[in-house]
């Protein structure tokens, strides 16, 4: 071998080691970019199982904290206890139903309004986060009974814990509230009524 084929040798083995050199680094390079671009193309669901399952439920009930706010605490008709109403959304809203400390109870509007009958203690709590109650007035179903406003409400029962109410006005059924193992509320243009899950039914303006 001749000083010139080694020459011509060692420029070839110099130039296979570059190329190596730079296909290793393009691949290291596509590596990263590809694993960049694939967490950036994951479906939303996907990303946020990711979230879980790297940080547990934290980061859920931080952005749950920075969006609830409180708004009020407003006494209730029986003199004893309070509505705690706090903000969660547009149109949602929750009020916790505290007495003596305690937390008796939760009601929360999330595209409709909610209701409760407290031991005869009647709250509606509307979309806007308006609360309202009342003591007393009930009416126990099944039955048709006239309510405030001038409202007839058709109270049937459809099982166990479970009832419906047609809110009747001069033009017919305007609104129907049913109960399944919860009571449930409406304001129906400013008469804010309550269906009870064992059939008790009450209206107050």
């Amino acid at each position: 071998m001749n000083s010139t084929t080694t020459a011509r040798t060692t420029r070839r083995r110099t130039l296979y080691v570059a190329s190596a050199a730079l296909t290793a680094a393009a691949a290291l390079t596509l590596a990263v970019c590809s694993g960049a671009n694939a967490a950036e193309a994951k479906p939303a669901g996907h990303t946020q199982s990711n979230s879980v399952a790297a940080g547990g439920w934290s980061g859920l009930q931080l952005t749950s904290a920075k969006t609830a706010s409180p708004v009020r605490t407003q006494r209730l008709a029986d003199g004893v206890s309070t509505a705690e109403i706090t903000r969660l959304g547009e149109q949602h809203y929750r009020a916790k139903i505290v007495a003596r400390g305690e937390v008796l109870a939760t009601l929360e509007t999330n595209g409709h309004d909610d209701g409760l009958d407290a031991n005869d203690m009647f709250v509606t709590l509307t979309l806007d986060g308006q609360v309202h109650s009342w003591m007393g007035g009930g009416h126990q179903g099944p039955g048709t009974f006239t309510l405030a406003g001038g409202w007839q409400a058709k109270v049937t029962k459809l099982g166990e814990l479970r009832y419906r109410a047609q809110i009747i006005g001069h033009d017919g059924v305007a609104a129907t509230l049913e109960t399944n193992q919860h009571d449930v509320g409406l304001n129906a243009n400013g008469i804010y009524i309550v269906l009870s899950s064992g059939g008790i039914i009450s209206a107050h303006a």
